[in-house]
């Protein structure tokens, strides 16, 4: 597998062009970025320090700014060491601008202000960390999603994700031999979504678990037996319950919250 040089560089946190980044990436199999992230970049002196760093090991340029004297000043230096230097935001926002017929303020982080949606955002973590793996179960019917899975499904990681989109999400494991909170059978508001995974897949998966933990594969937890009627058992659950579904073996988290939101979306507009 090659290596290469990824420089990210954003006058905010980074969050945008480290999503784009990877979601590009992903596409290459034979490629593995080292990568080299400077957030908040907002002064002569960091975009300099920035260049310094991209002079010793070069790379490929990608970034999120907006003030145009850094972004030249980037740009020059890119072209002198004759490396791609690309703008994730820059195409995008101009296209907007002809569309709407208005200028661009070009005020770095402006997407990151303390508006309703921020506050929206911090609710909705601390929501899904207060109620992940079948925490706080008597106040469910607060949540917008409430998932459901095994354990290695992905449930606390979609979540997460979810609540970085304003949602509150709660997730509660599916354990054999332990009965379910009785308050998941009668949610009326949130949409209640399953995760399953295929059986080989998941064998695998708590195997990695279990040898990060430096604890031996040798138990019922990775027991491919046991696995298959884990999940065997949560498929019959879903179906009694008439619970929507997502199979995630081969979908990445970001792909599950996706379809999860699609899905409630379609649900909310069917009941309005």
């Amino acid at each position: 597998m090659s290596e290469f040089h990824l420089y990210l560089i954003s006058d905010a946190t980074g969050e945008t062009v480290e999503s784009v980044a990877r979601a590009c990436l992903v596409q290459f199999e034979h490629t593995q970025p080292i990568e080299h992230i400077w957030n908040l970049v907002r002064s002569q002196r960091q975009i300099e320090d920035v260049i310094a760093d991209i002079e010793e090991r070069p790379g490929f340029v990608l970034y999120t700014l907006v003030n145009t004297e850094i972004i030249a000043q980037l740009q020059a230096a890119c072209r002198r060491l004759k490396i791609p230097c690309v703008s994730v935001l820059q195409p995008i926002m101009s296209a907007f601008g002809n569309y709407l017929d208005e200028e661009v303020h070009a005020q770095p982080g402006l997407q990151h202000t303390l508006d309703d949606d921020y506050y929206n955002r911090i609710a909705a973590m601390d929501f899904a960390l207060t109620h992940d793996d079948g925490q706080a179960t008597w106040n469910l019917e607060e949540a917008d999603v409430v998932i459901l899975g095994v354990s290695r499904t992905s449930k606390t990681p979609t979540c997460i994700y979810l609540a970085n989109r304003g949602i509150k999400a709660a997730n509660i494991p599916i354990v054999l031999g332990h009965d379910m909170p009785e308050e998941v059978f009668n949610l009326d508001k949130p949409y209640v979504v399953g995760l399953i995974r295929d059986t080989r897949t998941l064998v695998q998966v708590r195997r990695n678990r279990l040898r990060m933990l430096a604890e031996s594969d040798e138990t019922t937890y990775a027991d491919p037996d046991q696995v298959a009627e884990e999940v065997n058992y949560a498929k019959r659950l879903f179906a009694r319950q008439k619970w929507q579904v997502i199979d995630v073996t081969r979908r990445s988290i970001e792909e599950t919250a996706a379809a999860i939101i699609q899905m409630r979306t379609h649900h909310m507009e069917q009941d309005s």
